[in-house]
């Protein structure tokens, strides 16, 4: 899988994946919201090289080594805690059923889900709406800016890149008082996002003809569903 695909949790990712497929044969027409197009590409292929030497084989380890139920555990904790960060966002974004349901989601999945071991929330059929800040800006207005490739991160545009730091904050895992104990949870959420992406990354190396430009235009439609709430309007936009 190419590198940068990894870093971002959510089902959406696979699907985009099959809605892009017509689109493999797409030129190489300069995109305006890649202005720094010749950068980036560089430091895709850097972290390509990265996730084919050290990433994504420990990622496969991961897979193999620890069983279904137990890596389901490890997201759904994970997941949690990106639900109360989704908690504050989708109130500062007047979300109000998106707030409501995301509270829910805590409280039961911190409770009767064992610290969100188990998402009873989703059997109970509360939605998830996850937000993060820099989705936030964009609700209030906020253009993305340009779109950049960050060594290992990742793709992102400006606006999610000045959002990180208040994102990290965020997470209540890098809140953790043990160092050892806090970096070993990072670790942990890294290698487990990118063994959830394993079929996913597979389906683009056999699809794209340009996994650069497949890549990027996945991350667009994706945080152009994310905007909208899944609920994306039918004329086309460049930004997400």
């Amino acid at each position: 899988m190419r590198t940068g695909i990894w870093a971002k949790r959510g089902g959406a990712m696979a699907l985009l994946v099959v809605c892009l497929l017509p689109a493999q044969a797409q030129t190489t027409r300069a995109d305006p919201r890649d202005p720094l197009e010749p950068l980036n590409r560089a430091m895709f292929t850097v972290n390509d090289v990265l996730d084919r030497a050290l990433i994504k084989p420990v990622a496969i380890a991961y897979g193999k080594a620890v069983p279904h139920w137990v890596r389901k555990s490890v997201g759904n904790f994970f997941g949690n805690l990106g639900d109360v960060w989704s908690v504050v966002n989708n109130a500062a974004s007047l979300k109000g059923q998106a707030t409501s349901d995301s509270l829910g989601r805590v409280m039961v999945n911190s409770t009767i889900g064992l610290l969100g071991l188990i998402d009873v929330a989703s059997e109970m059929d509360i939605e998830k709406h996850p937000a993060d800040f820099g989705l936030t800006l964009g609700r209030w207005g906020v253009k993305p800016g340009p779109y950049l490739v960050l060594p290992v991160l990742g793709p992102y545009t400006l606006r999610e890149v000045v959002s990180l730091p208040l994102d990290y904050q965020g997470n209540l895992a890098n809140h953790v008082v043990d160092q050892g104990t806090r970096d070993g949870l990072t670790v942990l959420n890294a290698i487990d996002v990118r063994a959830s992406y394993l079929k996913a990354g597979d389906v683009i190396d056999a699809a794209a003809l340009d996994a650069y430009s497949f890549t990027r235009d996945s991350y667009f439609q994706r945080q152009r569903y994310r905007q909208y709430d899944g609920d994306v309007p039918e004329s086309p936009e460049d930004a997400p």
